[in-house]
């Protein structure tokens, strides 16, 4: 593995980035559900190839807005976005630099462009960033704290 470790596999995990984001994703309602399920493999992938996350981890959920329940903000920041806008907010543990950021993002916008067909300019991301002890992955026990 590279490194000592007094602790349990997750501390390892952690130190490597290996672990596993939360993902919620906001559409308009009326997609199908192969338009879901092509955003949430090429979302984990983007993950997988940019952020190192672990083979599998697919902790994601999709969430169908309204119109009357769902602004884009149109044309915001010089980006015109149209009604297929997709907001993706991703829970994850703090550490991930710059650089792995930015690749996410690019990732983001080549794959969902292909397959779903989501145009870059209708993909907004947000990262948050927590500490290892704000995750619980079950048995109401902090995993990695």
């Amino acid at each position: 593995m590279g490194a000592s470790f007094d602790g349990c596999l997750a501390d390892y995990l952690f130190v490597i980035g290996k672990t596993m984001p939360l993902t919620s994703i906001h559409i308009r309602r009326g997609k199908s559900p192969e338009y879901h399920e092509a955003l949430m493999e090429q979302v984990y992938l983007s993950m997988y190839e940019a952020l190192g996350t672990p083979e599998g981890d697919k902790f994601m959920t999709i969430t169908e807005h309204e119109a009357s329940c769902f602004n884009n903000s149109g044309n915001h920041a010089g980006i015109e976005r149209s009604d297929d806008t997709v907001i993706i907010q991703i829970t994850i543990l703090a550490g991930r630099s710059v650089d792995q950021k930015k690749a996410l993002y690019a990732a983001l916008a080549e794959k969902l462009g292909k397959d779903p067909g989501v145009r870059k300019e209708d993909i907004f991301v947000s990262l948050i960033e927590c500490a290892k002890e704000d995750f619980s992955l079950g048995n109401g026990i902090a995993q990695y704290a």
